[in-house]
């Protein structure tokens, strides 16, 4: 019986104690641009890097938008925050990250975060 004690005191302090969120990251070309850029010489510098969120909730898997849309809501975020237009920029290093953090399938909320290397270019 102090075993049983002793193994439910165990589990209840693994869960109790465990994180419930879950981490993704994905480094892929998700951009179809045609756009080819020389960029072998020192004709440009890292101005800055940006970054945009997005997240959506969900309470018994029911609630906001599907992931495609969060991901464009994230692009656009980080878009704004670039500045793109003033100078020859462009977008270098996009990098795509997913949390999920909740307790599923009661409740759980995921974040998309996109991030990316702003260079502009200094010669032609």
């Amino acid at each position: 019986m102090k075993n049983l004690w002793i193994l439910a005191l165990l589990f209840s302090s693994f869960f109790s104690l465990n994180s419930c969120g879950v981490n993704h990251a994905m480094m892929a070309n998700l951009n179809q641009n045609a756009t080819q850029v020389e960029l072998s010489g020192n004709n440009y510098q890292t101005v800055e890097r940006v970054s945009g969120s997005a997240e959506v909730e969900y309470i018994l898997f029911i609630g906001g938008m599907n992931r495609s849309q969060l991901y464009s809501n994230a692009y656009a975020d980080m878009l704004s925050k670039a500045d793109l237009m003033t100078n020859s920029r462009a977008l270098v290093n996009v990098v795509t990250e997913e949390h999920i953090a909740g307790v599923p399938p009661f409740y759980f909320k995921r974040t998309i975060t996109v991030s990316a290397h702003v260079i502009e270019f200094t010669r032609e």
